[in-house]
């Protein structure tokens, strides 16, 4: 899989120009979504470089990640002349980065496509890394390709025009970064004051989000090894996000990924060792930012049904990423149903 440039913007026009001029095209579109289009759109939308742009606007919010709206994708492309030759430039969140991706990804076998990550999610992780994918049978991308951008732009002005609760959502995945990361970097991301942001330290932060990933997905581009580090509170993360679109009470994937944490940093207590003050360092940070999801044990069973099909089992067997302490990573971690109950109790517990 080829290596996708990652570029820290500081003039998003400017990077925007050389990134597309390395990408010779016929056609160039444009993929937001509803959001996207009204608030990030104008940032960008005088560039020289678009102005034979072609744009594409899908409906927002993760509700929308289906089989569906890409098809809707697709037949745009279609009906407005894209060929192999054309380009297209995602611009939103992880939702649009990854249908947009895989939709590039697979009309007519592959066209370029370049991301401007506009949430703090998608630029630490959706829209770095090559895969692709939407939702699909209740589950959470569970179709998709690896197919990396030919370029990743961010831009972390961004950041100014998101919510409390997207802007958390993001930041989820940059505490999962510092867990496998150092002690030094978990530590800083859990002094971080959501009630006075500071971008300068939130865009220093993001840079170091970035190079963690990057370096990962270097060392193990399809997620055969190491990679799989990037899934710690993603395989009880994504069973609680599915479940809340189950019962149509969706939840931003960040928070998802967050209570995920709770009870995969449980489970590494309990069977790699990992510490219990840092564990409930973490926790307190979580339950105080991200609140908590109700269950009861009446929805043990399902969540456990949910977990079976993450992508990272093998013949059945579900799989998580576990830690021995920060920075110690344990992948292809197992558990039995009693362990895996067990967690679920310690969740609703310690969320209160």
């Amino acid at each position: 899989m080829s290596r996708q440039e990652v570029i820290l913007s500081q003039n998003l026009q400017e990077s925007l120009e050389q990134a597309i001029g390395k990408c010779p095209h016929d056609k160039l579109f444009v993929l937001a979504d509803e959001c996207t289009a009204r608030l990030c759109l104008p940032l960008i939308r005088e560039a020289t470089c678009l102005k034979d742009a072609q744009y594409i606007t899908i409906g927002a919010t993760d509700t929308h990640k289906t089989l569906e709206t890409l098809a809707t994708v697709w037949k745009a492309l279609s009906d407005q002349g894209a060929t192999r030759h054309s380009l297209m430039l995602n611009v939103g969140g992880g939702m649009v980065t990854d249908l947009g991706g895989f939709a590039a990804s697979t009309f007519k076998r592959g066209i370029a496509y370049i991301n401007i990550p506009t949430t703090l999610l998608a630029m630490v992780d959706a829209s770095v890394g090559g895969k692709t994918g939407i939702n699909f049978n209740g589950l959470k991308n569970e179709i998709g390709v690896f197919a990396p951008a030919k370029s990743v732009l961010i831009d972390t002005n961004f950041l100014r025009t998101l919510d409390y609760q997207n802007l958390v959502s993001g930041y989820a995945e940059m505490l999962k970064h510092g867990l496998i990361s150092t002690t030094e970097h978990w530590a800083e991301l859990l002094n971080f004051d959501f009630n006075q942001v500071d971008y300068a330290a939130l865009q220093t932060l993001v840079a170091k989000s970035v190079r963690i990933k990057e370096d990962i997905v270097e060392q193990d581009p399809l997620e055969h090894g190491i990679r799989k580090a990037l899934n710690l509170g993603h395989t009880v993360g994504h069973a609680f996000e599915s479940l809340a679109l189950e019962e149509e009470r969706p939840h931003l994937h960040g928070y998802a990924v967050a209570w995920g944490m709770v009870c995969e940093l449980y489970l590494s207590h309990l069977k790699t060792g990992f510490p219990a003050d840092k564990m409930r360092q973490t926790i307190q940070f979580i339950r105080e930012t991200y609140g908590r999801f109700y269950f009861d044990c009446k929805q043990y069973d399902r969540l456990y049904q949910l977990m079976t099909h993450d992508k990272k089992n093998t013949s059945g067997i579900i799989n998580f990423t576990l830690l021995g302490e920060v920075g110690d990573i344990r992948i292809n971690q197992t558990a039995t149903r009693k362990e895996i109950d067990e967690m679920l109790d310690f969740y609703r517990e310690a969320m209160g």
